[in-house]
């Protein structure tokens, strides 16, 4: 016991026989891309995170990278949409003109996108409505296809559906593999709940539904095991990574998934998330730097192996600092 005691009090082994490292590998970092030019605008919902336009993404890029961050995640803004969001897989469309951007000047970074329909429907939901105004799979999931090949035409390097279609992930596979890229990775949305955290992404990428909801194709947070059948479907049409959305609120579930599955877990930390914690720093309720340690941690404790997190800035410099 006393051998145990001296142990936690020596900083230095404490941190070498720690059970979690995170790694700056495994971090991915969000971004919002904006029709337009010289746009830098503040997220109010968000603070210190930004609406860029495409000729302002270079600089931002730079920042990452001087950290040691080497993986975004790209969610487009266009000015126009339709109610079958077209926008979404149009040659020039805002995220295929940002992955040319960026791929033209940083061969180092890996560019995942974000593969849905709400930014760019003119009603907000994940697909394509019928005629009583309710989202029909099949046809979203053709139209999801589309836009996965676009963006890898484009020069994406992983392909992440956030749609909640049942049958996205084979569609989507079977649509790459015509195309010849069988070699895509695919991270699935498998368990994303129907969750009150996405309040500030959706005033970030404009995409609240205009009417309605999504818990008729997003899941239940009331359900565990419902998770773990979605892992497994989304395995079997072919997805390489499997992401639980939120995080914070589900730990067992990544816990679950991580014990079930042999493949990567990624977790995404989502705006509600990031937000009550800047919120929360700036008014001196909490430490913000600890609260942010604290939480990441646990994330990876309970199974994370990758993980989509507005805090990667800071992550990185906490890691640099030997603070994680």
């Amino acid at each position: 016991m006393n051998r145990g005691r001296r142990l936690r009090q020596t900083e230095n082994i404490r941190n070498m026989v720690s059970e979690i490292k995170v790694n700056k590998n495994s971090l991915i970092y969000p971004l919002f891309i904006q029709e337009g030019k010289n746009i830098k605008e503040e997220i109010a919902a968000m603070p210190n995170q930004f609406r860029y336009s495409i000729d302002k993404l270079s600089f931002e890029i730079e920042n990452i990278l001087k950290l040691g961050i080497k993986n975004v995640i790209l969610f487009g803004i266009p000015n126009e949409k339709d109610c079958v969001g077209s926008g979404a897989y149009l040659e020039n469309g805002i995220i295929q003109k940002a992955l040319r951007e960026i791929k033209k000047n940083f061969n180092e970074i890996t560019c995942i996108t974000d593969v849905c329909m709400c930014e760019y429907t003119s009603h907000g939901h994940c697909g394509i409505l019928d005629k009583n105004n309710i989202v029909d799979n099949d046809k979203t999931i053709k139209i999801l296809g589309k836009i996965a090949t676009s963006h890898i035409e484009a020069g994406a390097d992983i392909i992440a559906p956030s749609d909640m279609m049942d049958g996205r992930i084979k569609e989507i596979r079977q649509a790459l593999d015509e195309k010849g890229f069988v070699n895509t990775p695919i991270i699935s949305y498998a368990i994303k709940y129907a969750s009150a955290f996405y309040g500030p992404f959706r005033e970030a990428a404009n995409s609240t539904p205009s009417f309605g909801d999504r818990k008729t194709y997003q899941m239940d947070y009331r359900n565990r095991n419902e998770a773990l059948k979605e892992a497994l479907y989304d395995i079997e049409e072919g997805a390489d990574i499997i992401m639980v959305k939120p995080a914070l609120s589900y730990l067992d579930i990544i816990r679950d998934i991580k014990n079930n599955i042999n493949l990567p877990v990624c977790a995404y930390s989502v705006s509600g998330e990031y937000s009550m914690i800047k919120m929360a720093g700036a008014n001196n309720i909490i430490d913000e730097d600890k609260i942010i340690i604290e939480t990441t941690t646990s994330m990876y404790r309970a199974g994370t192996d990758i993980l989509i997190t507005y805090f990667a800035k800071e992550i990185a410099k906490f890691i640099d600092e030997g603070r994680m």
